[in-house]
């Protein structure tokens, strides 16, 4: 069938396999024009088939030689629907993966599940006897806990009402929202989906079955930004979930004895998540603008080899007085924040195109899916069956 993208809300309800099979080449390719990374070998990522999990895969197995158990919640194509873009990423790369030689098998499920570690655990104890590093990369909108309760995330603000500027990526206007606060109820859910209880638990549980090493690292990531998107992220219903992580951190590495935790603070990059949150897309596609025209621009693959290669494995890993590992430096240099904050106070509807990057916003968002990726040929009759080589 020919494969055209289909956009419904914040997601694209269709995805071109041959589009996220170059994406993660090309990925893989920038990779291996890069040093080598003297990092971990055996590497398990919980969230790995798309953006900075994805990145964080790549980079381990082809920075490092890393053997890599990825996991993901993805769905193959039935009939003629194609397959979730997460379940083709992580096609190509296990295909390019072994074709290189490396070790890669993969876990379809949900990773906030009892079964699902169970199923790792013994994958790992049979193929690779204790993994040395655990990345943590879930972006999930809800979650079922042990008991059953189902927890729903929100993308609220906290305390008082708060409006500021916003787009409407279908038709590009600019307008001011209004965004109400959360409650209680919905904060605690928040931080259930997406604070550091699980990550912990995955911790805990690899830990008890002796399938980590004693002297393992473990990463979760998260976002801080500037001021302007503080009432929404940062200070929000999704910063306290952050707040929750950075806190679980520092609680792995003081119970798990040899065991060192951090939080990776990284840039504003366009996601299935960031979509969805009212005020950031306008300003990502500001960001995009301004570290474009200064040549900082990075996206997941650069930031995440970044993370191995500078910030983690290079020597000492470099942290903020904290202990948080800030990918976000060039995003919140006084001269890229101060040239967003000069764009956001004039940026309207008549003027988007010569204040913010609408085009690479838009380019950013329909490649997650496989489309607008150079090198694919969208005219061509596509295969959308695709099979996951370990699964």
């Amino acid at each position: 069938m020919i494969v055209k993208p289909k956009i419904r809300g914040f997601i694209c309800t269709t995805s071109h396999p041959a589009g996220c099979r170059e994406n993660v080449r090309q990925q893989i390719e920038y990779v291996k024009s890069k040093p080598k990374t003297n990092g971990p070998k055996k590497i398990l990522v919980i969230g790995a088939s798309m953006g900075y999990g994805l990145a964080s895969r790549i980079s381990a197995a082809y920075s490092c030689d890393a053997a890599t158990i990825g996991i993901i919640f993805d769905k193959p194509s039935t009939g003629s629907r194609t397959a979730s873009s997460g379940w083709y990423n992580t096609a190509a790369f296990e295909e390019f993966a072994h074709a290189d030689g490396l070790y890669a098998k993969t876990i379809n499920g949900d990773a906030y599940s009892q079964a699902v570690k169970d199923e790792t655990i013994a994958l790992i104890k049979r193929d690779l006897g204790k993994v040395d590093m655990v990345i943590y990369s879930l972006a999930a909108p809800r979650r079922t806990d042990k008991d059953g309760t189902v927890y729903s995330s929100v993308l609220k603000t906290v305390g008082e009402p708060y409006t500021n500027k916003t787009i409407d990526l279908r038709t590009n206007e600019v307008h001011n929202i209004t965004v109400e606060p959360a409650t209680d109820e919905e904060i605690l859910h928040t931080v259930k989906v997406m604070g550091g209880e699980d990550w912990k638990d995955w911790i805990a549980a690899l830990r008890a079955a002796d399938a980590i090493e004693s002297d393992a690292v473990t990463v979760a990531y998260s976002y801080i930004g500037p001021v302007i998107t503080h009432p929404m992220y940062k200070d929000g219903s999704i910063g306290k979930a952050k707040d929750h992580l950075f806190k679980t951190s520092k609680e792995i590495t003081e119970e798990f004895d040899g065991i060192r935790a951090y939080l990776s603070v990284n840039k504003a990059l366009v996601t299935q998540s960031s979509a969805a949150i009212p005020i950031v897309p306008l300003y990502i596609s500001i960001l995009y603008k301004v570290m474009k025209a200064k040549g900082n621009h990075e996206g997941c693959i650069e930031q995440m080899y970044r993370l191995f290669n500078e910030k983690l494995f290079g020597g000492e890993p470099v942290t903020d007085s904290e202990g948080r590992i800030r990918l976000d430096d060039y995003e919140l240099q006084e001269d890229v924040q101060s040239e967003v904050t000069e764009l956001w106070s004039k940026i309207s509807t008549d003027n988007i195109s010569e204040c913010a990057d609408i085009d690479g916003y838009w380019n950013d968002f329909y490649k997650l899916f496989g489309f607008n990726v150079s090198g694919t040929d969208y005219e061509a009759d596509t295969d959308v069956e695709v099979n996951i080589e370990s699964i």
